[in-house]
């Protein structure tokens, strides 16, 4: 196997990779985080789809990570979503049934949708230990109201995620490239890892190349310090999934040789590829 990035690549298992050669495949390429993202799909397909990334695991005898992302209150809104801005907690009683699946299967950590304040981590945290589980937890930054308590979140969480897809609809979309590079400073300083996600390579959906601009975009995060880039609709249901992992891959690894004064990134170097905070359980 070639040499890897340090930084991670998450990639997301959708209808276009979740066959069991597709997976190995994005696994041989670069990917170090599986996300199951579980506002799609049902719990017979996730548990499919863990039993394939494990296997890959096992045959390529490498770590990779299993990330739930939990839906939160999410409202589907024909092609487009958005949250259910009455309820109170970010976590809903399907997340507690997620976690409750999560722990269960062994999965590593969840991404908690639609965090408002420390205190929605608190609740997954505790949601999480009912159960039994020590899964870690990347507290997504999606609403105002998590900009504005970001320094106790990411002081909560094990990670956070920059979620720039419904960040953007709640903030002037021309703030999104400086609240991103502000979420990243404040999360490097805390020693929180911090993933950067949403329409990286969107293009990828359905060109097997991205545009100069999304390879540029990837770079800059990485620049920026961000610990890993992610990988969503590029290859949970577009045409190039292995391909997308692939450049994806190839792109951080250029971009970390231009890194300056050898930044910290939250990798554990002596076993697995896997963040500090989030190892296999």
């Amino acid at each position: 196997m070639t040499s890897r990035s340090r930084a991670q690549i998450v990639v997301t298992i959708g209808p276009s990779s979740a066959k069991a050669e597709t997976i190995r495949a994005m696994a041989e390429n670069g990917m170090d985080v599986a996300r199951l993202n579980f506002s799609w799909g049902n719990f017979s397909e996730h548990a499919e789809r863990i039993i394939s990334i494990k296997e890959a695991e096992k045959a390529l005898k490498i770590s990779l990570i299993i990330m739930v992302d939990l839906p939160g209150p999410r409202i589907q809104e024909g092609k487009g979503h958005t949250y259910d801005h009455s309820e109170v907690s970010a976590l809903t009683d399907h997340d507690r049934e997620c976690v409750a699946f999560g722990v269960e299967h062994g999965v590593d950590c969840f991404a908690l949708s639609f965090v408002g304040d420390a205190a929605d981590v608190e609740s997954c945290r505790k949601a999480i230990a009912e159960k039994g589980g020590k899964q870690t937890i990347i507290a997504k930054i999606e609403r105002t109201a998590a900009l504005e308590h970001l320094d106790a979140i990411i002081a909560a969480a094990d990670a956070v995620m920059v979620a720039r897809g419904d960040l953007g609809e709640e903030v002037p979309i021309e703030r999104i490239p400086f609240i991103q590079a502000d979420i990243i400073r404040r999360a490097n300083a805390a020693g929180k890892p911090v993933i950067t996600a949403t329409q990286m390579m969107l293009s990828m959906t359905e060109s097997p190349t991205p545009t100069r601009a999304e390879v540029t975009d990837v770079a800059n995060a990485i620049l920026q310090g961000s610990d890993a880039v992610m990988l969503s609709d590029e290859t949970a249901n577009g045409k190039y999934p292995t391909e997308a992992v692939k450049m994806m891959e190839r792109i951080t690894i250029e971009a970390e040789k231009h890194l300056s004064g050898g930044k910290r990134i939250s990798i554990d170097r002596a076993g697995s590829r896997a963040f500090n905070l989030l190892k296999k359980l």
